[in-house]
């Protein structure tokens, strides 16, 4: 069986072979690829990170033990900074939770190449515990979230598909995102 390989790009070119030795044990190697990710966080959580400047490179150096902690889970079928990038998402949304700054989940990511956007393989509960919420969203707020928050869509693209204006499912979004992040702090 033969599985498809996405192709490299320069920096995961560079990237991948350090990461295969650094799992092998190679510590020169570990520490270079730790070094190429930093570089590359901070470059992607910069862009995110514009009114919190001064948390920079403490969620770089989260994000790196982050993904020192999981190397284990590491897919070699994924791009490395796929993965990386993933986990910085994942750090970054942490950070705006605990900053308060809810409204910040609102605001879209860079567009990335598809193959640069960030895969997250979610643990059983994760995925059940969000089920459950978005199951207390009104009907249209649930589909405008799965949509454009969930399945990566743009504003257009969901338009597109549903014959529903891009206004209102910005609004649904932002009604959906507020009612959840209620519903979250009233059960944790």
């Amino acid at each position: 069986m033969t599985t498809h390989t996405p192709p490299m790009d320069d920096f995961e070119a560079k990237l991948h072979p350090l990461w295969v030795r650094a799992q092998a044990g190679d510590e020169a190697a570990y520490r270079e690829a730790l070094s190429c990710l930093a570089e590359r966080l901070r470059g992607f959580l910069r862009r995110r990170m514009q009114s919190l400047p001064d948390e920079l490179e403490d969620l770089v150096q989260e994000t790196l033990l982050a993904i020192h902690l999981q190397r284990g889970t590491y897919d070699a079928a994924v791009p490395v900074s796929r993965w990386a990038l993933a986990i910085a998402r994942h750090k970054l949304i942490d950070l705006w939770r605990r900053r308060g700054r809810r409204e910040a989940l609102h605001e879209p990511f860079d567009e990335l190449a598809e193959r640069d956007q960030p895969t997250v393989h979610e643990e059983p509960t994760a995925q059940r515990d969000l089920t459950t919420l978005l199951a207390e969203l009104p009907q249209a707020q649930q589909h405008a979230i799965a949509l454009i928050k969930l399945e990566g869509l743009s504003i257009a693209e969901a338009s597109q598909r549903t014959g529903v204006s891009a206004s209102a499912l910005k609004v649904q979004v932002h009604r959906g995102i507020k009612r959840l992040a209620e519903l979250v702090r009233r059960t944790g």
